[in-house]
C-alpha cells in the first residue's frame, strides 16, 4: 500500500487527495480482479498502473475545478458595498446628464450612438445624415467637455 501511495503523492503532491486516489486504486483493482492474470509473482505493478491512471484523473478533474472557479465567481456571495463609491457614482452620474443636458441634440445624439450605443462614426454619420468629420469633431468636443465633468467630481 506504501508505494501506491507515494506513487500518488508524488502526481498529485497533496496527502489528502493521494489517500483518496490509493482507496480509489483498490477499489478499481478489486473490481478487475476476477479478470486478472498475473505475469509475474507482484501485484505491485498492476497497482501502479492503476493508480497512475486515476492519479492523472484526478489531476485533471482538480485543474478543471480550478479553472472553472476562476473564471466564474460565486454569485451566491454578494459583493461588499461601497456606499462612498455609490454616492461618488450617482453624482458623477447626474453632472453628466446637466451636462448632456446643456448640449445641443445632434450632440447628444451623436454622443448616444457612438458612446453608449457603439456605432462606429460611418455608421452614425449616415444615420444622422452627415459626414464622417462632423461625427469625429463633435464626439470629440463632447469627449473633452464630459472628461472635465468626470475630472471636476473626482476625490482629491
Amino acid at each position: 500500500m506504501r508505494p501506491v501511495y507515494w506513487l500518488a503523492h508524488g502526481i498529485l503532491e497533496d496527502p489528502g487527495e493521494a489517500e483518496d486516489v490509493v482507496q480509489e486504486t483498490f477499489v478499481v483493482a478489486w473490481r478487475k480482479l476476477p479478470g486478472l492474470v498475473l505475469a509475474g509473482d507482484s501485484l505491485l505493478p498492476w497497482l501502479a498502473t492503476i493508480c497512475r491512471f486515476q492519479s492523472a484523473n484526478r489531476l485533471r478533474r482538480i485543474r478543471r475545478d480550478r479553472a472553472r472557479t476562476t473564471e466564474a465567481p460565486d454569485e451566491t456571495i454578494p459583493d461588499p458595498v461601497d456606499v462612498e463609491e455609490q454616492v461618488v457614482t450617482a453624482e458623477l452620474a447626474a453632472r453628466i446628464a446637466d451636462e448632456l443636458g446643456g448640449m445641443s441634440a445632434l450632440d447628444r445624439e451623436i454622443f448616444r450612438l457612438c458612446a453608449t450605443e457603439g456605432y462606429a462614426y460611418g455608421a452614425a454619420a449616415e444615420e444622422l445624415g452627415v459626414s464622417h468629420a462632423v461625427i469625429r469633431n463633435r464626439l470629440s468636443r463632447v469627449r473633452t467637455r464630459l472628461r472635465g465633468t468626470v475630472t471636476k467630481t473626482e476625490p482629491a
